[in-house]
């Protein structure tokens, strides 16, 4: 397969496409919408997971397992939840498969379940329903429970990562006391999320809340983490939200409080997915491939021999087990990549595709002279460093890609950031430049859903640092008090 991609510029859709399958990240299934996360994606996957995983931790979460399945009937409890999740749900209907008198195989009709089961879209109804069986006083409060899952939402239009039927995503459920603990815990969240963008993925983000239309389904606020990727799209990164009681009441969920009262639980939910894997390969990739951050990245310096016999190859060999032992020490990860099967041209091109942050060379010249060449993924430039310095060099360099990458990805959103006062100047921006749309809003419904019904452009979010202002709304020209962000999104 040709390695070449599609640029950016031809057709960003394409570009992504193209970057997903040939950097051996994930490809499409025999299943309709479904994905194969390959080796390379999944060790990706796995980076954001421990890291995410910690930061859950280290905040004082647990982590537990529920079904896969729901049963139908939880799903009408919470009337606003059902409704945001009736057109993306799979339903599981029967038990059995038999031969029929041709021998295929058939659907068993005597085997249909009494009670149809959901096949997670998202675990809500199931928790709450397991949690009215943990709860009785205040003193089994709060519970800071997460899961790592996968869960099915039957979407016509897919795409690798961004959109898919089945993805893999991790999902908090807590219960409070109290409305002012389990607004703090979802407020926290969205800072573990934004903490985990900036500082892992090298993706700035905006922290907002939702508007009403885009809160999750039977949210009462929805705190959101937006990023901006290079074609001028918005992304939504991660979500936490604050249930309120709802689906306390649904479930009938209660807690004998301190005082002796009978009341209801406060609850919040929240989630990332492997969204963010394709968030990753929009924010920091080119033409050439990906490029990923080195805190992310699985193999962070590759070592590639040139040689051509094997005694040369034999004396760089014991050289780079020396480097690569005092490399692993501190941390970095290492791949020596002494395959005879390619040549070194094809493996440079092959982890500049696959974003590995820094290359570096060796062949007998080298040897002799005591150094090596080195290569950077960010910027493509190499440099000649001796052999001695090179574990310092290296420990500096990738926290020099890592800064380098997050200041790059927001000095483009900066930019991309436009305030406007008239609906003509709004859809100007919109056409030529894209990016965030700061303008103000009268706050209704109807207001928005006419915006996007003419521009596509939804409410990215109500920022967390607005400031008051008087204004008066870019489509109805009715007052408003504070700017909020627009953008066409993923």
């Amino acid at each position: 397969m040709s390695k070449k991609l599609t640029t950016r510029a031809e057709d960003y859709s394409k570009w992504y496409n193209e970057l997903v399958v040939k950097a051996d990240l994930a490809e499409n299934s025999g299943v309709r919408g479904c994905m194969v996360i390959k080796p390379y994606g999944y060790a990706i996957w796995e980076k954001m997971q421990a890291e995410l995983d910690r930061m859950f931790k280290e905040t004082g979460h647990e982590n537990a397992y529920f079904p896969l399945f729901i049963p139908k009937s939880y799903f009408s409890k919470e009337a606003s939840h059902v409704d945001g999740f009736a057109k993306e749900c799979a339903v599981v209907t029967h038990y059995r498969l038999k031969n029929d008198e041709n021998g295929k195989v058939v659907v068993d009709e005597t085997a249909k379940l009494e009670e149809e089961l959901i096949v997670r879209p998202t675990s809500e109804t199931i928790i709450w329903d397991t949690y009215r069986k943990w709860i009785e006083s205040y003193r089994d409060l709060p519970i800071l429970v997460n899961q790592w899952a996968n869960v099915v939402r039957w979407e016509m239009r897919t795409r690798l990562f961004l959109r898919t039927a089945e993805f893999l995503w991790q999902e908090g459920h807590t219960a409070h006391a109290t409305k002012a603990e389990a607004i703090a815990e979802s407020k926290q969240m969205q800072g573990v999320y934004a903490d985990f963008a900036e500082n892992f993925m090298a993706m700035p983000v905006i922290k907002g809340a939702k508007s009403e239309s885009e809160r999750f389904a039977g949210a009462l606020d929805t705190y959101t983490i937006e990023a901006l990727m290079q074609d001028g799209k918005a992304l939504q990164a991660g979500t936490s939200h604050f249930l309120g009681q709802n689906f306390a009441k649904a479930f009938d969920v209660k807690f004998t409080s301190k005082e002796g009262k009978l009341e209801y639980v406060w609850a919040t939910s929240w989630g990332v997915s492997t969204r963010l894997m394709g968030a990753l390969v929009m924010t920091h990739s080119d033409d050439k491939g990906l490029v990923l951050p080195p805190n992310l990245a699985p193999i962070q310096v590759v070592i590639v021999p040139i040689h051509r016999n094997d005694e040369q190859l034999d004396a760089i060999t014991e050289k780079v087990n020396e480097l690569a032992k005092s490399l692993r020490k501190k941390g970095i990860s290492v791949k020596y990549d002494n395959r005879t099967t390619y040549k070194p041209g094809w493996k440079f091109a092959e982890y500049e595709l696959k974003g590995v942050p820094l290359r570096i060379a060796m062949g007998p010249r080298d040897l002799e002279n005591g150094t090596l060449e080195i290569a950077r993924r960010d910027i493509l430039e190499k440099q000649t460093i001796s052999i001695d310095e090179t574990v310092v060099y290296v420990e500096k360099i990738l926290e020099e890609i890592q800064d380098n990458l997050y200041n790059r990805a927001l000095e483009y959103r900066n930019s991309h950031i436009t305030e406007v006062n008239s609906f003509d100047e709004f859809k100007e921006v919109l056409e030529t430049k894209g990016g965030f749309i700061s303008a103000h809003w009268d706050g209704t419904i109807e207001t928005e859903d006419k915006i996007k019904e003419i521009t596509k452009a939804t409410i990215r979010c109500i920022p967390n640092d607005a400031k008051e202002e008087d204004g008066k709304c870019v489509f109805s020209g009715m007052k408003s008090n504070r700017r909020v962000l627009f953008a066409k999104a993923y």
